[in-house]
């Protein structure tokens, strides 16, 4: 049976890393952050931070806190018959709530997490879109009250502690993946 996990995490926590793993393991990744990329495209309006922040809220408005897993359902199902899928940007509980609903027990969620201090530092050295400790905080809060993040991490199935190197966060997702 194929599957289908989704890596959550607050920002800088390393999901990146994590689904560029599942990716070498031949898994098809969907970027739920792709979407408000292709709508401002569709609209040919400007890749700003600004409008970025507009498309995703219109959308939820439009469609509710589930808006970008109704969007790519048709996708991830496509790509679930054909194979297993890793899926780069779930943040609300409602997101998890209608893919889990969906997909039942072929559905996985794996939470990445570090200490927020770490991940502060991460963000500060970033080459794309770094961030200052109160840029990263003033995200933290608002994808935790904003956007529910806190949900799906809060009830995944799996947490990846990424405090070590990277070799120690694949050596713990090969032992996710052997009892999936």
């Amino acid at each position: 049976m194929n599957k289908i996990v989704a890596i959550v995490g607050m920002t800088g926590s390393g999901k990146s890393v994590v689904v560029d793993y599942f990716q070498k393991l031949n898994y098809e990744k969907v970027y739920f952050g792709g979407v408000t990329y292709d709508k401002l495209k569709e609209k040919n309006i400007e890749v700003t931070p600004l409008s970025e922040k507009e498309m995703r809220e219109g959308l939820r408005k439009e469609l509710g806190m589930g808006a970008y897993a109704i969007i790519l359902l048709p996708k991830i199902e496509e790509l679930y018959k054909k194979g297993n899928v890793v899926l780069d940007g779930l943040y609300s509980w409602s997101e998890y709530k209608i893919l889990k609903e969906k997909f039942g027990d072929a559905f996985t969620l794996i939470a990445v997490v570090v200490d927020k201090n770490i991940r502060y530092q991460r963000l500060s050295e970033r080459v794309d879109r770094p961030a200052t400790y109160q840029d990263a905080q003033n995200r933290d809060i608002w994808e935790i009250e904003g956007v529910e993040k806190g949900g799906p991490i809060a009830f995944a199935d799996y947490y990846v502690f990424n405090d070590k190197s990277k070799e120690d966060l694949e050596h713990r997702i090969d032992e996710i993946l052997k009892k999936l």
